[in-house]
């Protein structure tokens, strides 16, 4: 005999260990707040239509950015408002997935304008989650795009007048007089009637992203208590008597009988078609380079490079990157600085591997190459075991604490100064890596040279420094 059983949707992780509060069996939102509702909502949809290991889902800055924390599926974070785009390159890239773009009002409406205005005109197969609370609810309760005319933020204490701020932005209005979207409809949450049709609209949007029906869009109003400061039974009656008039509920648009599913193409153009289609010439100055094998525990590399800004931290790696694309590798290249940038600190990420690249992020580096103190100081304990540190023993006056990762210590500034430039520092120590693991050798690091140093006159030095390098790394193996 068949029973139910009332339990978390596994679409959630049983315990929220991404949360960084005290408690990872409970959820962190306020009081009130309607993304809990909306959370489960997609969690039982995912696990009703059985596709949650093939979902990505896609939030920005606010307070969307949390499902993160809850959600056992695919997860990328995006710049504010830029979750349309990312969305489109993620569904184009890998088609069979259902990508999920979840944003707010301030955050949507307000800076991503264009990018939802242009992912639902291309008709991209996404489903968007649309929270609309009224308000910039992470950031400290300002005006939004929806904020209603008369209502009182903190950057409209006497209530927002629409000659001086205009009039709130309608979206499930203006998104459903586009061609190309299928389903726009506006749902609410302030009692179980509505929030069963909202579970509905959720469920919908899923299927026809599912179907490969095209764009969905699903506008949600919902309370914030916080922000409203209001408590959370007067936050629901808010939605109900003052966001209703001016937000009406309904179905916008709903075409999903009339289309066709979208075909799904798979086009993976090898490198020479590739050359073909941007129109390379693939016969002139296009030098083939043998990729030499590298010293056994060095394959594959995931690399943190990191050191003052101005010590040529970020063209290092961009370098080790580009002398991964002349043999051929999976490369990838992610620049992390300070806001001086010159001065400040610098780091960045590398991966050099046979295979794709899942993530560009290293947490966890197999190699790090530290420039200066603090560098070291702050990245040495990340270093996986039997890893490789590589620092500048001319400006790091400490040893490294483990014991269980190699080490190669190198005075690059000392030996770019003899040189006569002290800048080339880094261009010794790429080439010591090089040699000391066997990853790349000479010839492709001079061809590295050509694209990573723009300046002609100083490509002679830096050639002189992968020299310098490249001896030290091979005498130090």
């Amino acid at each position: 005999m068949a029973s139910k059983v009332l339990q978390k949707p596994k679409s959630f992780y049983d315990i929220y260990e991404r949360n960084p509060g005290t408690d990872k069996k409970m959820p962190h939102y306020c009081p009130g707040c309607g993304h809990g509702n909306v959370h489960k909502f997609i969690a039982e949809a995912l696990d009703d239509f059985e596709i949650t290991d093939k979902t990505i889902l896609i939030s920005p800055v606010g307070c969307s950015v949390f499902a993160y924390y809850y959600f056992d599926t695919g997860n990328i974070q995006a710049a504010h408002g830029r979750a349309p785009a990312v969305a489109t390159g993620i569904k184009r890239a890998y088609p069979e997935s259902i990508v999920i773009s979840y944003q707010g009002d301030g955050d949507l409406a307000a800076i991503g304008t264009a990018e939802i205005l242009h992912a639902a005109n291309r008709g991209e197969n996404l489903t968007v989650f649309f929270i609309n609370n009224a308000i910039y609810g992470m950031t400290g309760g300002q005006m939004a795009p929806t904020t209603l005319v008369g209502q009182r933020t903190t950057t409209t204490p006497t209530g927002r007048n629409s000659r001086n701020e205009g009039f709130p932005i309608k979206v499930a209005e203006l998104i459903s007089q586009l061609h190309a979207p299928v389903y726009v409809e506006r749902v609410a949450l302030f009692d179980n009637k509505h929030r069963a049709r909202a579970r509905m609209a959720v469920r919908k949007a899923l299927k026809n992203q599912v179907e490969n029906l095209g764009f969905s869009l699903v506008e949600i109003l919902s309370a914030c208590p916080s922000g409203w400061k209001m408590d959370p039974v007067d936050s629901l009656h808010w939605i109900r008597d003052v966001m209703l008039p001016q937000f009406p509920l309904g179905v916008y648009k709903d075409v999903t009988k009339e289309v066709e599913p979208y075909p799904i193409d798979h086009f993976n153009p090898t490198a020479k078609e590739t050359k073909e289609l941007l129109e390379i010439n693939t016969e002139k100055g296009d030098k083939k380079l043998t990729r030499v094998t590298p010293r056994p525990g060095f394959e594959n590399p995931e690399i943190k490079v990191a050191g003052f800004g101005g010590q040529g931290v970020l063209l290092l790696g961009a370098a080790l990157a580009q002398a991964g694309l002349l043999e051929d590798y999976h490369v990838s290249w992610l620049p992390s600085y300070g806001p001086e940038m010159r001065g400040g600190t610098a780091n960045c990420h590398v991966n050099i591997r046979d295979i794709e690249i899942g993530s560009p992020m290293v947490s966890n580096p197999t190699v790090l190459i530290a420039l200066n103190r603090p560098s070291l100081e702050k990245f040495e304990e990340d270093v996986v075991k039997d890893g490789l540190i590589i620092y500048d023993t001319s400006l790091i006056d400490i040893d490294v604490k483990r014991k269980d990762v190699k080490i190669l210590a190198i005075p690059a500034t000392e030996i770019a100064d003899k040189l006569g430039n002290t800048r080339t520092a880094n261009m010794v120590t790429l080439a010591a890596y090089a040699a000391y693991t066997g990853l790349f050798s000479k010839e492709v690091l001079y061809e590295t040279l050509k694209s990573a140093i723009k300046r002609k006159r100083l490509q002679e030095i830096n050639r002189k420094a992968i020299d310098e390098g490249y001896e030290f790394g091979l005498k130090n193996h």
